[in-house]
């Protein structure tokens, strides 16, 4: 059994494919989609994406956003979505370290710290898993 599967960026629809099952970074855990789902609506957090279209997994990373089931489509709407193959271990460990050095000077600061931060280590831990 297999369900639609639509990924849509502000810049770009990422995806658009037919996928057997979903696993999403929800902002408080992770959560699996199949067939068949009832309905559901979730925000996302940072984190990686697992599509499975029966014969391979493709892995994203994405950040943020929410993501809809509804009569067998899944609508994800997500600030980005990288390809795990995009991702880059140098990149990750220079965003750390510029995160883990960022001065904090109220809450903004913080959160974007903390935001990029959970980046940063969600690229380390897909790229670990790769």
């Amino acid at each position: 059994m297999s369900f639609k599967c639509l990924v849509i960026t502000p810049e770009q629809q990422v995806m658009d494919q037919t996928v057997t099952q979903v696993i999403l970074p929800a902002y408080d855990g992770l959560i699996g989609i199949q067939t068949g789902r009832s309905p559901l609506l979730v925000k996302l957090g940072v984190g990686e994406m697992r599509v499975s279209t029966g014969s391979k997994d493709e892995v994203y990373l994405v950040d943020g956003g929410v993501a809809q089931m509804n009569h067998n489509v899944l609508t994800v709407l997500t600030q980005s979505a990288t390809p795990a193959a995009e991702l880059s271990g140098t990149d990750a460990n220079a965003a750390l370290a510029e995160a883990t050095a960022r001065r904090i000077t109220d809450e903004k600061s913080f959160e974007s710290r903390q935001h990029d931060l959970e980046r940063a280590r969600a690229t380390q831990r897909i790229l670990a898993a790769r």
